[in-house]
């Protein structure tokens, strides 16, 4: 399975990018997370793309901040650059100002990009949560997303999962899992965040081999935790193909 590390930017991203581009095959890349002000996802996962041509590059593209003439401009340049898909969502409410509603779902900038802008080879993928019900998620992949990424994986969420992902399977697309680890130094980012955490530290290897042959691949994070990552990540080296 491919080992993709969940990348928050920040102005030192070229660091962080050198420090674990070793370990990973590849980055989802976040797009200022919780409505703060960040590098932009697209722009970055470009410069990664480009500098590292190899890896597999999926930013996280949040409609919320973003108007159509944005939405289409930074589709287009990701598309020439050659990231590997841009996950749409409409995302978290900004910190500053209203969140753009011009377009009113992922749907929506999903047929706007492939209809009006005219996208041609860049792929859209979608979230999926495990709070809706199985039906109307695999209601979801069923619809003409090009890859998927689940969310709030645990214990009690896996069956859920892997009745996705055969759909996924039967329908020959991609399905990535995020991995979130709780650390005893990411406890109030979890807490702020409000996803389950899937592993501990320490259950990391045993959870992940329960994905094998499940998923294709998994975002893993320690959500803050920058040590913790870099732990995690060395822990996932067997399980890269």
């Amino acid at each position: 399975m491919k080992i993709m590390h969940e990348f928050v930017p920040t102005r030192k991203f070229l660091k962080l990018a050198e420090e674990t581009k070793d370990l990973v095959d590849g980055w989802n890349v976040t797009d200022s997370a919780a409505g703060r002000p960040a590098p932009s996802g697209t722009a970055v996962s470009c410069v990664l793309k480009a500098l590292y041509p190899d890896k597999t590059v999926m930013p996280i593209f949040i409609l919320h901040y973003k108007g159509p003439v944005e939405v289409g401009g930074l589709a287009l340049a990701a598309e020439a650059v050659g990231v590997d898909g841009l996950v749409l969502t409409m995302g978290d409410i900004p910190q500053y100002g209203e969140p753009i509603k011009m377009l009113k779902s992922s749907e929506e900038a999903r047929d706007f990009l492939r209809n009006t802008v005219r996208i041609k080879n860049l792929k859209l993928g979608c979230l999926l949560s495990a709070r809706k019900t199985v039906e109307e998620t695999i209601a979801r992949v069923r619809e003409p997303w090009d890859f998927i990424f689940f969310m709030r994986l645990e214990d009690k969420t896996l069956p859920m999962l892997e009745e996705v992902a055969k759909e996924c399977r039967r329908l020959n697309k991609p399905i990535y899992s995020y991995f979130l680890v709780g650390t005893p130094r990411n406890a109030e980012i979890v807490k702020l965040i409000g996803w389950p955490v899937t592993a501990r530290m320490e259950e990391v290897e045993e959870k992940v081999a329960k994905l094998e042959g499940v998923v294709d691949g998994i975002i893993a994070t320690c959500a803050g935790d920058h040590e913790g990552d870099l732990e995690l990540l060395k822990k996932l080296q067997k399980f890269r193909t």
